[in-house]
């Protein structure tokens, strides 16, 4: 309406904002019939103004383009409404990542050595532009103390060079990242019902063939001497279809959940 001779049919504006505006007198109404009529604006200066003292809206095409953008930030919406929260803005999006040995990836263009000192992670905010060194495999870790304490998890990933990620805090970028890179990933999470289901409707659905479930070789011993019965008997449903999925890592699991009647925390794996 601010192109000149334009106007917009009122019932394409139902919204208590703009009722304000025609009360106000900022908005003009010319009705061409009992159920029809027209919006404009007579004056552009008084609706400029307006916009900058009801809304803090400074530049209306900025604050357009700013909306409709895909990459929005506080300091843009500071300069466009003079309001940082004008619009929901995830500052924090992204994942963590660990490692106990130096891992070679390349971050913006840039060749960027991921090893945090003992005590600290990786926080990856442009994962988009987050590449891998092809030799990696991509270990996620479900539970945040496993994920605190990889070196103590070490003897578990003798045969491969792996870069953990974490599943939490829990947000779609990281599954984003995922799927837009052709590492293998290696889901490592408890061993139980719960932990198969997040594996495969979180990973594997997504991911295919580059996903697998990671079961390690002292599983069986570890689930016969410290499984959980309480959590086995919580989960367990006899009316659950455990024949659903053909990958072979996923029935050997379940055929010792099912043997035991028992189920294996992850915690359990990390060494004193």
């Amino acid at each position: 309406m601010l192109q000149p001779e334009e106007s917009i049919a009122a019932s394409e504006m139902k919204h208590v904002a703009v009722i304000k505006m025609l009360e106000d007198g900022v908005l003009q109404k010319r009705q061409l019939s009992k159920t029809k009529a027209l919006l404009f604006i007579l004056n552009k200066e008084a609706m400029a103004a307006y916009l900058h003292n009801h809304f803090g809206i400074n530049d209306l095409a900025k604050y357009i383009n700013i909306q409709e953008s895909e990459e929005q930030s506080r300091s843009n919406n500071v300069v466009i409404s003079g309001n940082s929260k004008l619009q929901t803005v995830r500052t924090f999006k992204g994942f963590l990542v660990n490692t106990y040995e130096p891992a070679k990836t390349i971050l913006n263009g840039k060749p960027f050595h991921i090893h945090p000192a003992p005590g600290s992670y990786t926080f990856i905010h442009d994962y988009e532009n987050f590449i891998p060194g092809s030799d990696l495999t991509i270990v996620g870790i479900e539970n945040p103390e496993n994920f605190r304490q990889i070196e103590k998890q070490r003897y578990l990933f003798q045969n491969m060079q792996p870069l953990f990620v974490s599943r939490y805090p829990q947000s779609n970028d990281l599954i984003r990242w995922l799927a837009a890179i052709s590492n293998k990933y290696l889901h490592f999470g408890d061993l139980d019902f719960a932990g198969i289901q997040i594996y495969q409707t979180e990973f594997k659905k997504q991911l295919g063939n580059r996903a697998s479930f990671f079961i390690p070789e002292n599983a069986a011993a570890l689930l016969q001497r410290y499984g959980n019965k309480e959590l086995f008997n919580r989960q367990y449903s006899p009316f659950s279809n455990f024949s659903m999925t053909t990958e072979s890592s996923i029935q050997e699991l379940l055929q010792l959940i099912l043997q035991h009647k028992k189920v294996l925390e992850q915690e359990v794996f990390i060494l004193p």
